[in-house]
């Protein structure tokens, strides 16, 4: 039974009368819909109300869009629902997770490499404010993972790094943002990715930690977002197989599974030995990660049975709910099993101030907005200023000046037309003609064109008539569905790798990923930005040329542990 007078809900005796009485009216139907957390449908391409009286979803998880246009989206969907819905966002790096135009205040590890919580705080209520003004009431955020592999190739910039003080540190002023704005935070993503160097979504990645390490690590983190009252928490397609064989030994290999289908990660280690009651979300169930460990019609009841509230995306809508509707009509999922449930869904929704004891829609959106993005711009601003690391600067070649070197080189990578989702986009531009404005004369390496001659017999004596400083910048984002983020090279005799690194001036910046010193070891200048947004580039020129001083703490070990990097 669950006591919905304590944290997270600590329901008024009037409000827990209310979930009981609402959660005994409802259908079967109805009941299976709020299981489901759906993606937000184009009212272009759907009618939205007869979506939402159709399939009953709990919630909504949008991705980015225009503000206007998920606004009156937003509107219609709650308008049509007869239960106020949750309506998601990846708020993990600023109101961009939810707004096209919306503040990109920084990832997490640049905001932990400020080493100052009140940038933490300032990315939940940015991030709440603008999501809560086209509708937003929920984050899939903070991030609490911790990133102990420098290979994985989803996580590093999008974690408060490898600290569990800083990342409780830094997770506590973010909740504190967004519960400012009335937003719900989603811890994510148990048992705790950034151990693996596979990505949860083409696999069941594993975190391989012991049980007692998982407990001092990932433990105490979630132990402590609990103990103050963390509403909900998202589950991952990750195993933890050291604890699944702590509470049921003898288990076999083949039977391990990971956390979103297991009911000994949730009602075992989750809400028995961490105490939690709140609400559970699974992570997208499209993943390969979900889909691979059994069949998708055994997975979803599985999920439910494990003791998780809610089920994040589908394949086939229609397949899905019919797979949960044939597992509760055949007895696979207890009746008993969706009323807690619900229960919680309910409960959430109130506690959390979605919706009243009238069954309404507690803050409906109006017509009017103010995203406050000048405002917003100078507080991501101030993150940048504090934040990019000088890693080294083994031949002082800092700091830069037209005068020292005229002829600028500048090669991007990561800068490619690929049809993925990249949050930030292209640097290529933005950093020409800023360098431009500064004085520099700037050469784009085009990776396109090669000049043949350059790569077959072009020397030294050759590049130095060419240009004075080499100026790398390296925009590989860590993005789902892929294995590395590693530096990839033309093969054509790495054509535009630094070979002359000891003969002519160059400098290294990364503007996603802090861990490239492990490909490009050698170089004598590197620098770290976490982000690659516009107020982040014009304060790491700033920093370059010696008009401001680097202020950034390593939140990771940057050397991926190595000797030579340090050289």
């Amino acid at each position: 039974m669950i006591d919905l007078s304590k944290k997270p809900y600590n329901l008024s005796a009037t409000q827990i009368n209310f979930v009981k009485q609402k959660v005994a009216s409802m259908s079967t139907e109805a009941k299976i819909g709020q299981l489901f957390f759906v993606i937000g449908e184009d009212e272009d391409n759907t009618d939205l109300a007869a979506f939402v009286k159709k399939y009953q979803p709990g919630g909504i998880m949008y991705r980015p869009d225009d503000a206007k246009k998920l606004q009156h989206e937003i509107a219609t969907s709650q308008k049509a629902s007869d239960i106020p819905l949750l309506i998601a966002a990846n708020l993990e790096a600023g109101g961009n997770g939810l707004v096209n135009g919306g503040t990109w205040f920084g990832r997490p590890l640049q905001i932990a490499a400020t080493d100052d919580t009140k940038n933490a705080y300032n990315l939940g209520e940015v991030s709440g404010y603008e999501a809560k003004q086209v509708g937003g009431n929920m984050s899939f955020a903070p991030i609490v993972d911790l990133d102990q592999n420098f290979r994985n190739p989803i996580m590093n910039v999008r974690t408060y790094g490898s600290n569990k003080e800083r990342v409780i540190r830094m997770s506590d002023a973010q909740i504190a943002g967004l519960n400012a704005n009335h937003v719900i935070p989603v811890a994510k993503h148990f048992p705790g990715d950034g151990v693996d160097e596979r990505d949860q979504h083409l696999l069941s990645s594993i975190n391989s930690l012991s049980a007692d390490d998982w407990m001092q690590s990932y433990g105490e983190i979630y132990h402590h977002l609990i103990d103050n009252g963390l509403p909900s928490i998202m589950i991952a397609h990750i195993m933890q197989p050291a604890w699944e064989r702590r509470l049921e030994p003898g288990i076999e290999d083949k039977d391990l599974r990971p956390a979103s289908t297991s009911k000994l990660l949730i009602n075992g280690l989750l809400r028995k030995v961490l105490n939690f009651n709140g609400l559970t979300i699974t992570d997208a169930t499209p993943m390969i990660g979900y889909n691979a460990i059994m069949k998708r019609s055994e997975a979803l009841p599985a999920t439910i049975n494990a003791g998780i509230d809610m089920i994040l995306f589908n394949k086939d809508i229609d397949e899905d709910y019919q797979f949960i509707t044939a597992a509760v009509t055949d007895g696979t999922i207890p009746m008993a099993r969706i009323d807690e449930a619900v229960t919680r869904i309910i409960a959430t929704k109130v506690a959390q101030g979605v919706m009243n004891t009238a069954g309404e829609l507690c803050e409906p959106a109006t017509s009017n907005f103010d995203l406050k993005l000048a405002e917003h711009e100078k507080l991501a601003a101030k993150v940048a200023k504090e934040s990019i690391t000088l890693v080294k600067d083994r031949d002082q070649l800092l700091p830069l000046t037209p005068k020292k070197y005229p002829r600028v080189r500048l090669v991007v990578l990561g800068d490619t037309d690929d049809g993925g989702f990249k949050e930030g986009g292209k640097v290529t531009t933005k950093f020409k003609e800023k360098l431009e404005e500064k004085g520099f004369q700037v050469t784009v390496f085009d990776r396109k064109r090669l000049d043949f001659q350059e790569v077959f017999e072009g020397g030294v004596q050759f590049e130095k008539d060419r240009f004075d400083l080499a100026f790398y910048v390296a925009n590989i984002e860590t993005a789902s569905n892929q294995t590395t983020t590693r530096l990839d090279w033309i093969h054509l005799m790495a054509a535009d790798a630094p070979w002359f690194m000891k003969d002519i001036p160059t400098v290294f910046v990364s503007t996603c990923n802090p861990y490239h010193l492990f490909d490009i070891p050698m170089v004598s200048t590197y620098i770290n930005t976490y982000t690659g947004n516009e107020v982040t580039i014009d304060a790491l020129l700033k920093k370059m040329m010696g008009q401001e001083e680097f202020l950034g703490k390593n939140p990771v070990d940057p050397f991926c542990g190595r000797f030579d990097t340090r050289l």
